[in-house]
């Protein structure tokens, strides 16, 4: 079988400029909700992860694989893995270009097993904007930040509007973000960055 790497972007593609307030390099970046599976701390057996700014547009997160992220045993689940590299190169779009957008389409290359109890060290990166078209790619190495690369990840996200999630999200959750706002209005918050 003949595996040519495609090209990435696979479209022309214009250079992603950082918005005015992004977060500067080497800043840590806020859970964005705080029932969200990806960064969230309030829901059992989520992923937690947590995220800095780098240089030029990336953003490095950090996850630790539990027991409760199993596959195979004493290995991480590869669609847990999928999900955390959703949660890494969302937070690179969503905080870089401050703008809300929805994964459009997620490629995971499983390169090596990433047993519980490691961590994983994802590197995201901005790639380029085609209208509403923003692409990103990402390396997750095992155990440091220079370990062996174990998975790699590249997506399609798409800018929405504010209403994507009004009309498509639960009335009652909307409902408990935004009482939390009231209570917490010097808060910076944001369903997705």
């Amino acid at each position: 079988m003949n595996r040519t790497a495609q090209p990435w972007p696979p479209v022309e593609v214009e250079p992603a400029v950082a918005h005015p307030k992004a977060p500067a390099p080497g800043e840590k970046l806020p859970v964005h909700y705080a029932e969200c599976f990806g960064c969230g701390d309030e829901l059992e057996g989520g992923l937690r992860m947590r995220s800095a700014m780098g240089e030029g547009q990336t953003v490095h997160a950090q996850f630790t694989v539990t027991e409760a992220h199993q596959g195979a045993p004493g290995l991480a689940h590869g669609g847990l893995l999928a999900c955390a590299f959703d949660e890494a190169l969302g937070s690179t779009v969503g905080n870089l270009l401050r703008r809300p957008a929805v994964t459009g389409r997620l490629e995971t290359d499983f390169r090596r097993p990433v047993p519980v109890g490691s961590t994983l060290y994802i590197t995201a990166r901005l790639d380029g904007v085609a209208g509403r078209k923003i692409y990103v790619s990402a390396d997750g190495r095992l155990d440091a930040e220079d370990g062996p690369v174990a998975v790699r990840a590249r997506a399609l996200f798409v800018m929405v509007g504010f209403e994507h999630f009004t009309t498509h999200g639960d009335a009652q959750a909307l409902e408990k973000f935004a009482a939390a706002r009231r209570q917490k209005p010097e808060k910076d918050w944001d369903i997705n960055p």
